[in-house]
């Protein structure tokens, strides 16, 4: 890990994609900034966290900045401050088998060595094509946001592109075709 990051590519079908990067900051910082909820997470593609709690069991969904859209729709399987977060995983605009997420935290040195590994990939699927690259992206500019404080002007711009371009997700991904609670 010379530059601070290394990633082993997506396996076969179920496999698992693992990403890993050391952060020099404080694992409270970096925890916060992938489980906070009410603000944007400028480490996961600028989505909201919607939750009925961060605990098992409970439902959560990351949406657009509008909350008009849900892009991910998943249930927390685990849910260890400062440590540990798993939830399952399932991309609204595709038909895919949902995958999990987990994120673990360990101090190393003067920072923290975070490990992004996704579960059950589903292998050539538009799923799977997206999680291989989004890892790197995420950790990556989960790293920058921690130390620097914001994300790279290039994510930023993305990021702004993202909110401007929101009429274009496609119909299945509204908000009202995807309950946060599910009904008893």
């Amino acid at each position: 890990m010379a530059d601070g990051s290394s990633n082993r590519p997506p396996a076969g079908d179920g496999g698992d994609a693992v990403f890993r990067i050391f952060i020099r900051a404080d694992i409270q910082r970096v925890w916060r900034e992938l489980t906070k909820t009410g603000e944007a997470q400028g480490a996961v593609f600028n989505a909201w966290l919607h939750t009925t709690g961060l605990a098992p069991g409970g439902r959560m969904q990351m949406r657009t900045g509008s909350g008009r859209h849900v892009i991910v729709d998943g249930d927390v399987v685990a849910f260890e401050p400062p440590y540990r977060f798993v939830h399952t995983h399932r991309f609204t605009q595709y038909d895919d088998p949902p995958c999990q997420v987990s994120y673990e935290l360990k101090p190393a040195g003067d920072g923290v060595e975070v490990t992004l590994r996704v579960i059950g990939l589903p292998a050539g699927t538009k799923t799977g094509k997206s999680m291989a690259s989004g890892g790197t992206m995420i950790l990556a500019t989960l790293k920058a946001i921690c130390e620097s404080g914001r994300p790279p002007l290039g994510t930023r711009l993305m990021y702004w592109l993202f909110a401007h371009m929101e009429f274009v997700l496609p119909a299945r991904t509204r908000a009202e075709r995807w309950p946060l609670a599910r009904k008893a």
